[in-house]
């Protein structure tokens, strides 16, 4: 099967050495050490909540990313139009999305996307951190994620942010998709990596 064949809706990398947007099979992972970051690019941006007249650039986001705006994650299906949307944005320009909603008794992030062009400027760190304030004001005791098996980036990612492995849906990714799909590097995807961490400090 050939690039071309694949439903890939966007390029969902950047690459920080040559600047190219990468589709989904063509991204590979480096390892570096901690002084090799880059430090050079910044943008200032700010994090808010959607609101109606924001529901084209929420569409829009979610198109470019899944080819639709519903997500399936954690056995149910979600519609992003009808979650609760953090946006991070540069003046009038969308640089990513949060979409949030509350299920189990958590808080689950339904969706996490930032354009290829704004990653590597900590939106999605601070995305993250905006919800993480979302479910202490809500009185919800976690916030949870899920990353498919291939998705190496996010699943360190959220690692990263406090994040641990809370359960692994073996096969259910492929079982909705009527198969196992080429996704990050050409890893096919089967499994749903269900991740959890603290919301609220005890005591507060």
């Amino acid at each position: 099967m050939t690039h071309d064949e694949l439903d890939i809706a966007y390029p969902q990398y950047h690459c920080p050495l040559c600047g190219e947007e990468l589709p989904l099979v063509d991204a590979r992972l480096t390892i570096t050490c901690s002084k090799h970051l880059s430090e050079e690019r910044s943008v200032d941006y700010s994090i808010r909540p959607a609101k109606e007249s924001d529901l084209s650039a929420v569409e829009d986001i979610c198109d470019r990313a899944l080819g639709e705006t519903d997500v399936d994650v954690f056995g149910t299906s979600f519609d992003v139009l009808a979650t609760d949307n953090l946006l991070a944005t540069a003046g009038d320009e969308l640089l990513g999305l949060c979409s949030l909603t509350v299920h189990g008794g958590d808080l689950a992030i339904v969706l996490l996307s930032v354009y290829p062009d704004a990653q590597g400027l900590g939106v999605g760190r601070v995305l993250v951190e905006a919800a993480v304030g979302v479910a202490e004001k809500r009185s919800l005791a976690f916030i949870k994620a899920a990353v498919t098996n291939d998705d190496i980036p996010s699943l360190y990612f959220f690692l990263r942010l406090g994040f641990v492995v809370d359960d692994i849906a073996i096969g259910a990714v492929a079982d909705s998709l009527g198969g196992a799909s080429p996704g990050f590097s050409g890893i096919p995807i089967r499994d749903e990596i269900r991740l959890k961490r603290p919301a609220c400090v005890a005591g507060a």
